[in-house]
């Protein structure tokens, strides 16, 4: 599996050299502000790359060799107080890369008292010059735009803000996922569904798009690696699986053992071909081996997605994108399709059989048999849970008629209640737009009758990395 990469980020402030001989203290004021930005960021687990207080077109020059050669992933304009934007473009026009401009005062607002009692109007300029961090973002913004430059802007106030330390949070995280997702491997194995076409791919678009290779596998190797596996293995994660599911009374203890080697089997096969992610679909008709191996998956692949190796049934390559991308911001991501909607109690219950997301679940994930997986082949072992109570977040990956992917993103809440007890992952979900326009609205928009569900609300971090991966964002409540 792919190693962590080291986010690298580059900042560089702004200011007006004519300013300093003037205005005693204020460069020097100005550099220990950008200090703190940079301070916050290195807290945030990034690289920072910080090139100085730029005051020159010169110096931008400079800065912008900097960051090129330190591979910087992402420019961080600290606007210091008044500049000119002349220092500010080259930087950004020669390397090409995302720019967020950060308007940061010091404080929420100028000690009017103070700054008024100082008696000399020298030092009342220098004191509001280094308060005056807004008074250069439109002309930035108007250099940025007539030159093609997207960028995106902060505005608050440098120490004690939570806004700001959540947006840079924000930008920190949907970073670092998009460098996972850019140099992930996503192993299908197997074939699609027949006749899901909403689930149908482009894989070559998905990965210009978006970033990860995809690694084509045969089940047979899988099927090799379950005949290696041992009995000492399968006792090893037989005890495993009792250790971290609830297994229900009813179920065999030849299927545990079953599901156990397949399991195992499931990990080797990950090792061996560096997998990040994973989807799956196979029939498996006319051939023994094939079929029990096909139905005794579910276990496996569910410690697999606990353990950030998100697995997608049916093949749904666009849903085990989306899967990853909640899992790498550390939110889960459970594999889900409309189950039904609860008119009387405003609710939408989502669901889906297959691989659940056990460490997203709420309380001990229960593994039940079946002696039927509808519409696939088999019996078997399966895995019965609701995603944790409180804040949720759901994304759809949505292969759109003109051939670019969009994110389509919705946030709602998990909540408690009656749901069927059916052996597959089940959910009760509330959304502030009602269920009847919920539905109506996400459908609207294209995506396939899947969706990838994390904990909390990451609504903004997601439409960070859509910006950052160049793909549209659309919320719909």
């Amino acid at each position: 599996m792919s190693a962590k990469k080291d986010i690298a980020v580059g900042l560089y402030g702004i200011g007006l050299d004519t300013y300093w001989p003037q205005f005693e203290g204020l460069y020097d004021r100005l550099v220990g502000y950008q200090g703190r930005v940079a301070q916050k960021l290195r807290g945030l687990g990034a690289r920072v790359v910080d090139a100085g207080l730029i005051d020159d077109p010169r110096k931008a020059g400079d800065a912008a060799e900097l960051f090129q050669r330190e591979d910087v992933e992402l420019i961080f304009l600290y606007v210091s107080t008044y500049a000119l934007s002349s220092t500010v473009l080259p930087v950004v026009a020669k390397l090409k890369k995302p720019v967020v401009a950060l308007n940061l005062q010091p404080t929420s607002k100028i000690d009017y008292a103070s700054f008024n009692a100082l008696g000399d109007r020298t030092k009342m300029t220098g004191e509001w010059l280094a308060n005056c961090q807004a008074c250069s973002i439109p002309e930035i913004a108007n250099a940025f735009l007539r030159s093609g430059v997207s960028f995106h802007q902060i505005t608050g106030y440098l120490d004690g803000d939570p806004f700001i330390d959540q947006a840079l949070r924000d930008w920190i995280d949907a970073l670092r996922v998009a460098s996972i997702m850019k140099t992930s491997r996503v192993g299908l194995v197997g074939h699609y569904y027949n006749g899901m076409l909403d689930v149908y791919s482009d894989l070559s678009r998905l990965q210009a798009q978006i970033g990860p290779h995809f690694e084509i596998r045969e089940f047979g190797e899988i099927l090799e690696l379950r005949k290696q596996t041992t009995e000492p293995e399968i006792d090893e994660r037989v005890a495993l699986i009792r250790d971290e599911f609830d297994v229900q009374p009813d179920c065999l203890e030849s299927e545990l053992r079953r599901a156990a080697k397949t399991s195992v089997a499931l990990d080797k096969f990950v090792v061996a071909n560096d997998l990040d992610a994973m989807a799956y679909f196979y029939n498996g008709f006319g051939d023994d081996r094939y079929s029990d191996l096909i139905a005794s998956v579910i276990v496996g692949n569910s410690i697999l997605t606990a353990r950030n190796v998100p697995v997608a049934g049916e093949y749904e390559v666009k849903n085990c994108l989306a899967m990853k991308i909640m899992d790498s911001f550390g939110v889960g991501g459970a594999f889900s399709e409309f189950y039904a909607l609860d008119f009387d109690d405003d609710i939408v219950l989502l669901g889906h059989d297959g691989p659940c997301h056990p460490k997203i679940a709420q309380g001990k994930t229960k593994i039940k048999p079946l002696y039927v997986y509808h519409g696939k082949v088999g019996q078997g072992l399966s895995v019965e849970t609701s995603v944790q109570y409180g804040p949720t977040t759901l994304l759809s990956v949505v292969d759109a008629p003109d051939g670019n992917a969009k994110f389509l993103v919705a946030e709602g809440v998990s909540e408690p209640g009656p749901i069927l007890e059916i052996g597959n992952t089940n959910s009760r979900y509330r959304f502030p737009c009602g269920a009847r326009e919920f539905i109506d609205a996400w459908s609207r928009r294209g995506p396939s009758h899947h969706c990838a569900i994390g904990v909390g609300h990451i609504a903004k971090k997601l439409e960070i990395l859509a910006s950052l991966l160049g793909v549209e964002f659309i919320k719909v409540c």
